[in-house]
């Protein structure tokens, strides 16, 4: 058996001393030739270096085929349970969208002069969108001054007469009730004076009619000093009862009283007149309060048509840098105020809009980091949003969308075109892992091979994470240990093995 052996060896070592002479010898003919060499000759010799290099080959395999046969089984090889970090990402693809998308509105009635871009214009912050025509801003102006002026007059008037009713409506309200006061002492007075003037007269005439009783007492002695008196006596109350002066005075001091009365009835009736005017033409809280909100809304309103017809001065302004998306607006005409002109998309603040399976779905997370490639540029990006609805796709499945911010657009960035995605999303760092490929599973499980004293063993492990090529092993092996890697090869337990180690 050695012998045999032997020989082969023998024969394998001349073999390839022979294949090597040969090569040699070919060299030596390439270099000695002063003249070029004939293309097909040229070709016939590669030819022939290749089928011998291939046929060398293959006798060493063949002998190695051979001795491991007869040695030890089937040559495997192996690599080793390394320590180590294993990132684990999601790859998928979503659509490029604006995060911030803004419509521009007239923000006043007054003429278009110019359009500045079209739709799929990419813009700047700054860029006018819009200008009004000039001498249209400045009418507008010096209509929303005037405004405000007659708004200030309107209202200064109106504070002014409702001020001025209110004064007199006070006035009148005063005055009455003096008067009414003074008309009612005044009428009280005069009803004693006559009272007086009446005891007075009745007095006299009292005395006048005794008078005249005892007169008749003495008739019978005509000629006698107490008749004469008597006479004397009646004829005295008599002008007393026609001129007495306590009497006159009351009179006359009635008739200056009546004279008052009069005076302040009829001023009585003047204050009545003022303050069913002034009554009228006050405001009550209510109109007051109605007069000044519409005075301030106006105020309001003029001073918005001021701020904007000087803030579009020098037209309508991109806010971010972006892209057209719509125009609406049209040169020469007059949109009323609030009609939708253009609408633009940020570039500023962009998204990329994706959908994940059911499967999937437990691996993001908000805030993982992610790299993006769109159109062949790289950028970052970081999860933000994740939908807590699902929806279905057009194969009938349900998804869930997610959002994208990408951190550092530019203006090489497309709205709208499909970007691909890698989010990362796990990391385990210093942990025992090896290669996926390498990895089994059956019905118990995940499992890996391993050569022991020469043979084939199963082993099984726990996987944690895994990358596209690394797996996370969790238990079930330390760092070390040879795994087989089966490239292919129908292995089962106790099979005997050449073990071939890899780095």
């Amino acid at each position: 058996m050695k012998k045999t052996e032997n020989k082969e060896a023998d024969n394998i070592k001349m073999e390839n001393e022979t294949v090597q002479t040969d090569m040699e010898k070919k060299a030596k003919k390439e270099k000695a030739p002063k003249t070029p060499m004939d293309k097909k000759k040229k070709k016939k010799i590669v030819r022939r270096c290749i089928l011998g290099g291939a046929a060398a080959v293959v006798v060493l395999f063949i002998a190695v085929n051979s001795m491991a046969a007869k040695n030890a089984g089937v040559v495997v090889y192996t690599t080793t349970a390394a320590v180590g970090d294993v990132e684990q990402t999601l790859n998928t693809s979503g659509t490029v969208k604006s995060e911030e998308t803004k419509t521009y509105f007239a923000p006043v009635a007054v003429q278009i002069g110019t359009v500045d871009v079209a739709a799929g214009d990419s813009i700047k912050k700054g860029q006018p969108l819009v200008t009004y025509d000039a001498d249209a801003l400045e009418s507008a102006r010096q209509v929303a001054e005037l405004k405000l002026q007659a708004n200030e007059g309107g209202y200064e008037s109106s504070i002014y007469k409702n001020n001025k009713y209110i004064a007199e409506l006070g006035e009148a309200n005063v005055n009455l009730e003096v008067l009414e006061q003074q008309i009612a002492d005044s009428e009280n007075y005069v009803k004693e004076l006559e009272k007086k003037i009446d005891d007075k007269k009745a007095w006299l005439a009292h005395e006048g009619t005794l008078l005249q009783v005892s007169l008749l007492d003495w008739s019978d002695q005509p000629g006698s000093e107490e008749y004469l008196n008597l006479q004397k006596l009646i004829q005295f109350n008599s002008y007393e009862q026609q001129n007495n002066k306590e009497i006159l005075a009351w009179q006359e001091e009635v008739e200056l009283y009546q004279e008052k009365i009069a005076a302040y009835k009829e001023y009585r009736s003047e204050m009545k007149s003022q303050k069913s005017s002034s009554e009228g033409g006050s405001m009550d809280s209510g109109s007051k309060s109605q007069l000044e909100a519409n005075t301030q809304m106006e105020r309001i309103e003029g001073q918005k048509t001021l701020d904007a017809v000087e803030e579009v001065a020098n037209g309508i302004l991109a806010d971010f840098d972006g892209v057209v998306t719509e125009v609406e607006a049209v040169e020469g005409s007059t949109p009323q105020e609030g009609t939708k002109l253009v609408t633009v998309e940020s570039t500023e603040k962009v998204k990329v809009a994706i959908t994940v399976s059911k499967y999937d779905l437990e691996k993001i997370a908000l805030g993982q980091k992610v790299s993006i490639d769109i159109g062949g540029k790289k950028y970052d990006g970081e999860v933000t949003k994740i939908n807590r609805m699902a929806t279905t796709n057009q194969s009938g499945a349900a998804v869930v969308g997610a959002e994208i911010e990408v951190s550092n657009p530019d203006e090489d960035i497309y709205l709208g075109v499909e970007a691909r995605v890698e989010i990362y999303t796990a990391k385990a760092e210093g942990v025992v892992m090896i290669p996926v490929e390498v990895i089994n599973t059956d019905v118990e499980g995940d499992f890996v091979f391993v050569a022991e004293n020469g043979v084939v063993a199963k082993k099984r492990i726990t996987t944690g994470i895994s990358s596209d090529s690394y797996s996370e092993i969790t238990e079930g092996l330390a760092e070390g240990e040879a795994v087989i890697m089966t490239m292919g090869q129908d292995l089962a337990e106790g099979m005997p093995v050449t073990v071939i180690p890899q780095n």
